[in-house]
């Protein structure tokens, strides 16, 4: 269960540190905002690829699993950082999203018997 926390989190900041950097771009073409917010969503994406190095399995199952997070934590950003309103489909998928991360980041060693 602390590893599965562990995840948790790691995945959940790398997916806030992708979206801050997606995010900022999308401000500066779409609303006219400050072309200097392209140096924090820069580095934004910097810590993210960093973030997404710290996880100890290969990269393409880090990926998939981290997919799972970055569907919650993107619905949270539509919630309280755009104001619109989840609806019950948005919630369900994303627990489904969440179990698959899990399912997939806790699955036994190559060594244990699966």
């Amino acid at each position: 269960m602390l590893e599965l926390l562990r995840l948790s989190l790691l995945f959940a900041l790398t997916a806030l540190a992708e979206i801050v950097g997606c995010y900022l771009p999308w401000l500066v073409v779409k609303q006219g905002k400050s072309a200097l917010l392209l140096l924090p969503a820069a580095l934004s994406l910097i810590a993210f690829a960093w973030l997404l190095t710290l996880h100890p399995t290969a990269a393409g199952r880090t990926y998939a699993a981290y997919g799972g997070m970055y569907i919650a934590v993107a619905l949270l950003w539509l919630r309280f950082v755009d104001d619109v309103a989840l609806t019950r489909w948005d919630v369900a998928g994303a627990m489904i999203a969440l179990c698959g991360m899990a399912v997939i980041a806790l699955q036994p060693s190559a060594g244990a018997s699966a």
